[in-house]
């Protein structure tokens, strides 16, 4: 069996000592010059509920783009966490982590990045991103950013469609009437999902006038 390298071993040493409620050898790895040693470290911290908002904070410009995606991540459950400079990071999945993590903190003060990102970024996974953001946000001021998306590429409009599902108005119901034509089959099926579940709750809507009644 080949050995173990050295900071594969160390960084799991890091985490092993985690679970046994130990947060000095994590506190220390933040200053390791191996990325996994820093980035196991950020999880461990947080595992243990002492990840402070300054530390998490300089991780957000680490050199590494793993450890500022991990960042990214746990910063999803500390609020007082700035992260729209992550928003604009060179590496995709850095910004695409980025992005979700607005969403799940409903980060208004991101929108204007989001709607961006949704409609200019050159990744389709971080306008997907960024259309699953503005959608869990629910901000107006998002809406013709998903608007837009929903005539992306296939996985953006699928996560677009979905977006939607906060809105409401004539041009919420245009979208999704033309996404029940889309030629991607999920689109479709979303698209179904949201206009059922709008029947459904519609007063105005009969049992017997209801999609699959």
């Amino acid at each position: 069996m080949s050995a173990i390298p050295a900071e594969v071993a160390s960084a799991a040493g890091v985490a092993l000592a985690g679970h046994e409620g130990e947060a000095g050898p994590a506190l220390a790895s933040l200053r390791s010059p191996d990325p996994q040693q820093r980035r196991v470290a950020l999880g461990t911290l947080s595992r243990l509920g002492v990840l402070g908002a300054d530390q998490l904070e300089a991780a957000c410009t680490d050199p590494d783009p793993s450890v500022r995606r991990r960042a990214a991540e746990l910063a999803a459950s500390m609020g007082d966490v700035a992260i729209d400079n992550l928003l604009d990071d060179p590496d995709p999945l850095v910004a695409e982590m980025a992005a979700w993590a607005c969403g799940e903190r409903g980060e208004t003060g991101a929108v204007a990045q989001l709607c961006d990102m949704c409609t200019s970024h050159s990744d389709p996974m971080c306008r997907e991103a960024a259309a699953a953001a503005l959608g869990a946000i629910g901000d107006e001021a998002g809406l013709d950013a998903i608007l837009a998306a929903t005539k992306d590429v296939a996985t953006v409009r699928r996560r677009a469609v979905l977006a939607l599902a906060p809105f409401e108005g004539a041009q919420v119901q245009a979208a999704l009437q033309a996404a029940l034509e889309d030629r991607d089959w999920q689109v479709r099926q979303v698209a179904e999902y949201l206009t059922e579940a709008d029947a459904t709750h519609d007063p105005t809507v009969t049992a017997e006038e209801a999609p699959g009644s």
